[in-house]
């Protein structure tokens, strides 16, 4: 049987771009030699598609040396003809001639975050009518988006946490926000958010310019919250901390696109910090997530009750129906005391790095990392 050709995509013009990085050097280190051919291309940081770049299989994560796609000495420009469809992808020599980069049979977006998990490149792939892995261009738009997934699900009944969304482009920026910041901390106390509340950039992602405020009433911290999460993007949620602890599913439904598949939801897992430094209000930030490996650690299935652990995965695939989710999501949840579970956000393309969640709760659950690969292409094909 001939090898099926699968582009993979990585790298991209989000801040999440060495995530991506090295989750596509796991994704390639794992792929099925036997049945894929994998062609990659890497989409630089200011947006040049671009093969035969460093070869991203050797891409490791080293303290914060982060890798990076960038055009080296034999790396060629990536050129697309849209109406070509899967025989559209070509390289552009340094002679500028054309060469064709062969028949594409799908896509894998291994992309986080803006301009890969947002809908853009599904939109582009949906134009060319090339087969792709995860979400379409509605869900993978609405869930890039944490308060319109919000809107969503509450829309479908599902708890989620309370929150007010500020539009950043009406503050101050020439004064750093200072002068907004009593107008913030009334509009947090009007929707009644007990503190401490955590600020997120609303389309970000991997916890850059997410901070925790603390103190009620503390208007140059929120301020200065708001600030940095506005350089992620301009919409900065503002949410109330809730008491529980952060529960993730991974959900998979890789002919979900077909219609004839229900999704199915993996054993729930929990990120443990490990405190090395004693501070128990420590959150899981993009260090403890990628830079400091001692800084946490994933247990799967979470220590919870199994009525609960099911009510998890029950939430879980009632969100990513919602959402008209496909192929593959990790839905974060809240579990609190009395087992009570809201949804905190859902990614419609998690990590794929070797010490991910997503991989992590498949292996646990009983289907291995390769598997998952396959069974994601298989699904599309």
């Amino acid at each position: 049987m001939a090898k099926k050709r699968i582009a993979v995509l990585y790298g991209g013009k989000a801040d999440e771009h060495s995530i991506s990085c090295i989750s596509t050097a796991a994704v390639l280190n794992a792929l099925d030699a036997d049945r894929f051919e994998a062609i990659p291309i890497g989409i630089t940081k200011q947006g040049q598609w671009i093969t035969d770049g460093e070869d991203p299989r050797g891409f490791v994560m080293d303290g914060r040396n982060l890798p990076t796609v960038r055009a080296v000495e034999g790396s060629r420009p990536v050129m697309l003809d849209i109406g070509a469809g899967s025989d559209g992808f070509f390289a552009r020599d340094p002679d500028g001639s054309l060469v064709s980069l062969g028949h594409i049979d799908a896509v894998f977006p291994v992309l986080h975050g803006p301009f890969g998990e947002d809908g853009t490149v599904q939109g582009l792939l949906e134009m060319m009518g090339v087969p792709y892995v995860g979400c379409g261009v509605f869900a993978s738009a609405a869930c890039m988006d944490k308060h319109f997934t919000k809107v969503l699900l509450q829309a479908a009944g599902i708890p989620v946490a309370p929150g007010v969304m500020f539009d950043t482009r009406d503050f101050d920026a020439a004064h750093a926000f200072k002068p907004d910041a009593a107008a913030m901390v009334d509009r947090v106390r009007r929707a009644h958010l007990p503190y401490p509340v955590f600020v997120k950039p609303s389309r970000g992602g991997s916890s850059f310019g997410v901070h925790k405020v603390e103190s009620e009433g503390d208007g140059s911290a929120l301020a200065a919250a708001v600030l940095d999460a506005s350089h992620h993007d301009w919409k900065v949620l503002v949410e109330q901390g809730i008491d529980a602890r952060e529960i993730e599913c991974a959900v998979f439904a890789p002919r979900a696109a077909a219609g004839d598949e229900e999704p199915k939801a993996s054993l729930p897992g929990e990120i443990v910090l490990d405190h090395a430094d004693g501070d128990t209000d420590a959150f899981y930030d993009f260090d403890s997530k990628y830079v400091d490996a001692h800084a946490s650690h994933a247990e799967v299935p979470a220590h919870l009750p199994e009525e609960t652990l099911q009510r998890v995965r029950d939430v879980a695939v009632r969100a990513f129906k919602a959402v008209d989710g496909a192929g593959l999501s990790r839905v974060d949840t809240f579990v609190n005391a009395a087992g009570e579970v809201m949804v905190n956000e859902i990614n419609t393309m998690p990590g794929f790095t070797p010490i991910s969640m997503y991989p992590k709760a498949w292996e646990a659950t009983g289907v291995p990392y390769g598997e998952l690969l396959t069974e994601l292409i298989e699904g599309v094909l």
